[in-house]
Formats: C-alpha cells, sequence, structure tokens
C-alpha cells in the first residue's frame, strides 16, 4: 500500500518540461503503478459500485420517516449464514493467492470450485430469503427499510453474478492446464480476489447498517430527519 501512494504521489510532483525529468519519461515503460490490466479493471468497477452503493445507503439513512418503528424489524438466522459464507470465499481466494505466491499448486482448481459452489450457495439463500420475506407480508411497498434492503441485496446479487461470470471463464481455462501452467493465470486470479474482497467489504457494511446496528441506525435516522 506504501509503494502504491509513493508511486501515486510520486507521478504528481513529477516536472515533466524539465530536461533531467524528459529523459526520464522517455526511458519509461509507459506504466506508473504495478497492476494487470484485469486488476485494474476492478480498480474502476470498485469506483462506479462505490459510489452505487454509498448512494443507496444514504438513500435509506434519509429516507426513514420519524414514523419508522425503531424495533428489529428482520431478525433472520439466514442473514449470518450468508454472511458466514462471504467469509468462507474470502478465505478461500486468499488460500488460493497464498499458494500462487508459495507455488503450490496442487489445490487451486479445487479450491477455486469451492470458491464457486460457496457463491452460488449464498445467491440461492438469498433467493430463499426473499420468498421468506414475502410469505410473511414484507414487499418492497411495505416500508422505507424493506424497499432498500431489497434494492440492496438485489445490486449486490447482481454484482455477485457477474463476479461468478468471470469465475466461470477462469476456472474453465484453468481446469484445462496442467498443475504447473496454472501460475499463468496468475493475474486473473488476483483480480477475482481482490473483487470477491470488495463484495464482502460491501455485504459488511450492509449488514451492520441494517441488521446488527438496525435499531441505532433508525433512531439516528430519525434524529437526522427532525
Amino acid at each position: 500500500m506504501s509503494k502504491f501512494f509513493k508511486n501515486l504521489f510520486g507521478t504528481l510532483s513529477d516536472k515533466p518540461w524539465e530536461k533531467e525529468q524528459m529523459e526520464t519519461d522517455n526511458n519509461h515503460e509507459g506504466k506508473t503503478f504495478d497492476i494487470s490490466i484485469q486488476t485494474s479493471a476492478v480498480v474502476v468497477i470498485f469506483g462506479v459500485s462505490t459510489v452505487l452503493f454509498t448512494l443507496i445507503v444514504t438513500g435509506y439513512l434519509y429516507s426513514i420517516p420519524v414514523t419508522q418503528d425503531t424495533k428489529y424489524l428482520l431478525k433472520p438466522n439466514l442473514l449470518w449464514l450468508n454472511t458466514l459464507i462471504l467469509l468462507f470465499v474470502a478465505y478461500f481466494f486468499n488460500k488460493i493467492v497464498n499458494d500462487l505466491k508459495n507455488d503450490k499448486l496442487e489445490k487451486i482448481k479445487s479450491n477455486l470450485l469451492i470458491v464457486g459452489f460457496l457463491s452460488y450457495v449464498f445467491l440461492f439463500g438469498q433467493i430463499f430469503f426473499w420468498f421468506q420475506l414475502m410469505e410473511s407480508g414484507n414487499y418492497v411497498s411495505t416500508n422505507n427499510y424493506f424497499s432498500s434492503f431489497y434494492i440492496f441485496t438485489s445490486l449486490h446479487g447482481l454484482h455477485l453474478l457477474g463476479g461468478l461470470f468471470f469465475w466461470g471463464k477462469i476456472f474453465s481455462k484453468i481446469n484445462k492446464l496442467k498443475t504447473k501452467e496454472i501460475i499463468n493465470e496468475k493475474k486473473g486470479i488476483d483480480a477475482l480476489s481482490l473483487y470477491w474482497n470488495f463484495l464482502l467489504i460491501v455485504w459488511i457494511v450492509f449488514f451492520l447498517v441494517m441488521y446488527v446496528f438496525n435499531d441505532t441506525v433508525i433512531e439516528w435516522c430519525k434524529a437526522l430527519l427532525s
């Protein structure tokens, strides 16, 4: 991380009009940061997605009416289970990245398969939970809380589906390779791992705001609006 900021601010302080800097620039590879194209694409997605999810959270904070009930509106154990599943996904991705760094390639395929399986379990768990909500009479139109809940989980699910699409492409390619050749796909796997860690962070923010500290957040929203 320190290297990243050093490169960033070092580049901003360059003076391209000076002769010495011109000579340095002429010998430059053209890359400021030592990151792959795949990781660069994920960083761009981070920026767009962060703005999108921030707007949703902000909209939720400022849309809770003063009359909104402050009791827990939602206390399903399934959300705890889904959170645990995403933590396991992050664990296996971290294991995959470390194995790639240490040239331990024997379990890369099996661990990637586990990542995909757990991600689909998470998605099916969310769909099942939606049906539970609707059976209990809680729809998008029920109140501000549930409308925000459905919107957030839908967008998070779509982002996860997008990640699974690229996971499928990478896994199908790696599955055809010999163990020693897997290292050639390191950049794609690193980018995919970074993407899943971002999804985990977004989910944890949602989980804390709309579930764990729901009472406190609603009280704070009511204080803002009043």
